[in-house]
């Protein structure tokens, strides 16, 4: 029988949870196929993020910025959620009290079916227009000429993604509900972040001071991982489904 790379203690603290706190990073959606932030690839090579994702910008050349965003929205689309992904969905329904906390844009876990979802840093698949704030339809995602910017069919506003740029607060009150899922945890999982990005980076810390049971899964150790209480090296594809499958024996 194969071992598995997680201990009893993470499956027993699991199976007695009532509260479950849940943060992912890029690393998750790499497992599907999405490049990160920083390597878009083909013809977006020539641009550091920090050039185009940025208000000053987007107001000085929306259509090159609402062209990178439009090329990482349909590599988003194209791909599916993954095995991580579906533990997850699988965990949440074991849980009365589940949040999932991501940093990832991508609306992945959505669409894998997670219900309680706090995506910190807005989703890429959403838009709006800076004038009216109201939500643009995929309709309005089409420019009216040829080498023109999209504008909101209503006001004449440009659209721009509805993600946090460098320099943008957080959505409002979504720290603030992750802050409090991290607190009220029973155990808390890191799952495929580098926990270098903050205030993201510092929920599982804040789960351990509060008494949760922290562990972290990941291809590689992150800054973080010296202050929890288990480091789970490999894939979430790969650890996720397994940790889910005993949980479940346990709980039967």
């Amino acid at each position: 029988m194969m071992a598995v790379p997680f201990s009893h203690t993470l499956v027993e603290r699991l199976a007695q949870a009532r509260r479950v706190a849940v943060l992912t990073g890029a690393g998750i959606s790499a497992e599907s196929g999405i490049p990160t932030f920083r390597d878009p690839g083909g013809l977006w090579q020539k641009f550091r993020p920090e050039e185009l994702a940025n208000v000053s910008a987007f107001l000085r050349n929306p259509e090159l910025v609402q062209g990178w965003y439009r090329h990482r929205r349909l590599v988003a689309l194209e791909k599916a959620p993954n095995a991580g992904h579906d533990a997850l969905v699988a965990l949440e329904k074991l849980v009365l009290d589940f949040t999932l906390v991501t940093q990832n844009v991508d609306d992945l876990h959505n669409r894998a079916g997670s219900k309680n979802v706090l995506e910190l840093h807005g989703n890429i698949t959403h838009n709006y227009c800076i004038n009216c704030e109201r939500a643009a339809t995929d309709e309005a995602l089409v420019p009216l000429a040829e080498g023109t910017a999209m504008r909101c069919h209503d006001c004449g506003g440009l659209l721009r993604p509805d993600v946090v740029w460098f320099g943008e607060m957080l959505p409002e009150g979504a720290m603030e509900k992750a802050e409090r899922a991290a607190q009220r945890a029973d155990v808390f999982l890191s799952i495929g972040t580098s926990a270098v990005v903050y205030p993201a980076a510092g929920l599982p810390l804040t789960a351990k001071k509060w008494g949760a049971y922290v562990a972290e899964i990941n291809v590689e150790a992150s800054a973080i991982a010296s202050y929890v209480d288990e480091v789970i090296l490999g894939k979430a594809g790969a650890v996720l489904p397994k940790l889910v499958e005993a949980v479940e024996r346990v709980r039967v």
